[in-house]
């Protein structure tokens, strides 16, 4: 059976503006790579409604599992969790659940648990909590659509609240070969040797050291036998 799919949306105009840079992607897909869940696609989006909507709805039709990052927060631009509602036809209103945790927390720090605060237990009709060690402000699944927060240090706290729960495939095994060899010396032979093992994933990474050219081929694949034999093949056909 081949493993479980994913995509990843990361939401947020300061990402697209450069202002930000993404960390989250880098991330998810170590964490997705050994949990035996293949992200396939990632795309982002500002901080658009009609945008975060078309996405949500292409992106968790067309894959197992949809990853979001980012727009979960207290201010007027946090509008995730509004759009995935729209998404997927639920409605959405302040969370008893969500309000307790939240209340409790600002309680505990002595501060006020505004209107501001109070929005982010807005929850879709419908949802699963996501736990948020770091600020306890929750995440949330919707069908299978998964809402997290663009800071990294709570999307990657949510993701590890997340990853338990999903049914994952064989991780996938990884070798690398690294050669002082430009990429037109290995093409022939290293396309030849992907041809014979269709199963398996196959790329060249080029890259310069002191002046001259050099070439990373990277084997991926679920089956680690036949990665090893693959990668004794191309090591017997290039390495000295």
């Amino acid at each position: 059976m081949p493993n479980p799919t994913a995509a990843m949306l990361v939401i947020g105009d300061e990402i697209l503006s450069g202002r930000t840079r993404d960390s989250n992607m880098h991330f998810i897909a170590n964490a997705l790579t050994a949990r035996g869940i293949d992200l396939a696609e990632v795309r982002v989006v500002a901080d658009v409604h009609a945008e975060i909507v078309a996405a949500v709805q292409a992106l968790s039709a067309k894959y197992d599992h949809l990853f979001t990052s980012g727009g979960i927060g207290p201010t007027h631009d946090d509008i995730t969790a509004d759009a995935v509602a729209a998404a997927f036809g639920a409605g959405i209103s302040h969370r008893a659940d969500a309000m307790a945790l939240l209340g409790a927390h600002y309680a505990r720090q002595g501060m006020e648990f505004n209107a501001a605060r109070q929005r982010m237990a807005r929850i879709p009709d419908g949802a699963v909590l996501i736990e948020n060690p770091v600020s306890v402000a929750p995440g949330f699944s919707l069908g299978n659509c998964h809402v997290m927060a663009g800071v990294p240090k709570v999307f990657e706290a949510m993701v590890a609240s997340v990853l338990p729960m999903l049914t994952g495939g064989a991780p996938l095994v990884t070798q690398n070969l690294r050669l002082m060899l430009g990429e037109g010396t290995v093409a022939e032979g290293f396309g030849a040797l992907a041809a014979e093992y269709p199963d398996l994933s196959m790329g060249s990474y080029p890259f310069t050291q002191d002046g001259a050219y050099g070439t990373n081929l990277v084997i991926r694949g679920a089956d680690g036998a036949q990665v090893a034999a693959a990668m004794a093949r191309l090591t017997a056909m290039f390495a000295p």
